[in-house]
């Protein structure tokens, strides 16, 4: 029969002392920071009814483990056994696999750059040991073992104790069950927090907290006959907002006290990598389509200059996503061990096979273009090189959902609008940098009429795509917070003077008002491109999973 290892843990037992914390650092060598193993402190009540609720939080050890399925080299993998391990040395960093987990459960490691989490103490059940955890728990609270054996101590226990484990809407199989788990623990926006936890501040980059409740001041304002209004204030907030006690939060009802601190692994690079490779791709795209439907004059100047400009964007693409590897002298493991499960490594064959056939077409034409190659033969197999390009084109410029899609730990990004939004935006930048082109390039006047009506038509489109998105219903509550962080949280000028008023209004109304200034809308279409990519992809982040 075989195995399959799970964790059961009796909340009504934990004290919170952190024996199982301490033995797990002991035990793996964990660097200080990070966590493998850690409890979390939930305060309900108030003063003077007030209990303290732990729980001890760590890998679900899932048997549908998204981390696995993401990673792009197998460096995240899962054992026979439902053990679900990593392997520091073909880890490349790329920190898809933290976005996977819903659960928070991977850190990268300060020390080797790598992602690491817990492993069930894999080294120690293989010689017939029980993990760390288990062994120094005072009160027995947690129990491990092989979920498929009738006799095992966790498997009698599982058939008699009613058990829960966390976001089971998730779809991940979580094998970490809980007796007595508290619904304020167990779902992370449930429980509030403050910037300052039992022992220290909150990191600097979450200082600013979606469930932190402001306090609501009294309003000056009165009616027609002079009564005394109150200030309108947000549904579901308590008036006035939390008690105020010696400067410390005291709240109502509860509060999260403790709680392992995850950075935010995903910063600029990504938008900015979103923003060159929609430009490279569109580019293609749009010089594909001529040739194969005979959209314009198909001219070699216009193509060299095009085309050059999208391998050059093509080229910072690569040089963002490597920078923001952690291991980035690993970066040819996505290519010479791939996990084919993985949109990061389809995407890298995607980006490699498309800058390839690519190049390979720019090089034709400007062979033809220096008759260095009959302009016959390469006009002859031209219409075959535009549909040979034109896909790795696209996929170029819409991977990017997929991915985000396989990202189980932010839900927001999992959008169903996403691929034809992301091709949206590449056409309305695409174009726009097709209009940058054409102040050194002439191009024919069929493409400039072309672009006159696509530029406009794309950044219409894709402002409807961007409203029509925050219309549909979101399906968890990090979703929804994660939107309103972008909204109306701390990312809400990026998206509303940064994405929306630069990137699509002010651009329109240049287009109608003041022709002239093409130019700069077509920057500002740029500039508030990337700013409605970082509001996008920062905005989730900052909503905690644990």
């Amino acid at each position: 029969m075989t195995q399959n290892y799970g964790f059961l843990i009796d909340q009504s037992k934990c004290i919170g002392c952190h024996a199982c914390s301490t033995a797990c650092k002991s035990e793996n060598q964990v660097p200080l920071g990070v966590n493998r193993t850690w409890v979390k402190y939930v305060e309900t009540g108030s003063y003077p009814d007030v209990r303290r609720r732990f729980q001890v939080t760590r890998c679900n050890h899932c048997a549908n483990p998204p981390c696995v399925r993401i990673c792009p080299v197998t460096a995240m993998y899962q054992r026979a056994d439902g053990i679900v391990e990593f392997d520091p040395s073909i880890c490349i960093g790329c920190k898809s696999c933290m976005q996977a987990c819903p659960y928070d459960s991977i850190y990268l490691d300060p020390e080797t750059n790598t992602a690491a989490k817990c492993t069930f103490c894999a080294h120690r059940l293989d010689v017939g040991l029980e993990p760390a955890c288990v062994v120094v728990c005072p009160e027995h609270a947690i129990l491990a073992g092989d979920l498929n054996d009738p006799a095992s101590e966790i498997s009698r226990k599982l058939s008699t104790a009613q058990v829960t484990v966390r976001k089971p809407e998730q779809g991940t199989g979580p094998k970490l069950f809980y007796i007595n788990g508290n619904d304020w623990s167990l779902h992370p926006s449930a429980a509030p927090t403050s910037d300052s936890y039992v022992w220290a501040d909150k990191i600097t980059e979450q200082n600013t907290s979606p469930y932190e409740l402001p306090v609501f001041q009294s309003s000056t304002r009165t009616s027609k006959s002079g009564t005394p209004l109150r200030a309108s204030q947000e549904q579901g907030r308590p008036l006035n907002g939390p008690i105020q006690i010696g400067g410390r939060v005291a709240e109502q009802m509860v509060q999260t006290a403790y709680n392992a601190q995850h950075k935010i692994q995903w910063h600029w690079e990504l938008p900015s990598y979103l923003v060159t490779k929609s430009i490279a791709g569109g580019i293609f795209m749009l010089l594909s389509l001529g040739s194969m439907f005979g959209l314009f004059n198909f001219d070699s100047a216009t193509f060299l200059a095009a085309g050059f400009t999208a391998m050059v964007f093509m080229l910072i693409t690569t040089i963002l996503l490597i920078k923001d590897l952690s291991q980035p002298k690993r970066f040819l493991n996505i290519l010479l061990r791939p996990q084919w499960k993985s949109w990061v490594a389809r995407g890298a064959y995607i980006m490699v096979t498309f800058t390839a056939v690519a190049g390979l077409w720019w090089l034709l034409e400007a062979g033809a273009f220096w008759n260095i190659l009959p302009a016959e033969f390469v006009a002859t197999i031209r219409p075959i090189a535009a549909w040979i390009v034109f896909p790795f084109a696209l996929g170029v410029v819409i991977y990017t959902a997929f991915l985000l899609g396989q990202a189980e730990g932010r839900d927001m990004w999992q959008n169903n609008l996403l691929p034809f939004q992301l091709l949206s935006q590449s056409a309305m930048v695409a174009s726009g940098v097709f209009f940058i082109l054409n102040l050194f390039v002439n191009f024919p006047a069929d493409l400039t009429a072309l672009l006159t009506v696509l530029f406009p038509a794309s950044i219409a489109v894709n402002l409807l795509m961007t409203f029509a998105g925050k219309l549909n219903s979101f399906p968890t509550d990090t979703a929804m917070l994660a939107s309103r962080e972008m909204t109306h949280g701390k990312f809400r000028n990026h998206y509303w003077w940064g994405g929306i008023a630069l990137g699509h209004v002010i651009p329109l109304a240049l287009m109608i008002a003041f022709a002239p200034a093409l130019p700069f809308a077509v920057l500002a279409t740029l500039v508030g491109l990337f700013f409605y990519e970082y509001a996008f992809v920062m905005a989730p982040q900052h909503i905690p999973n644990s």
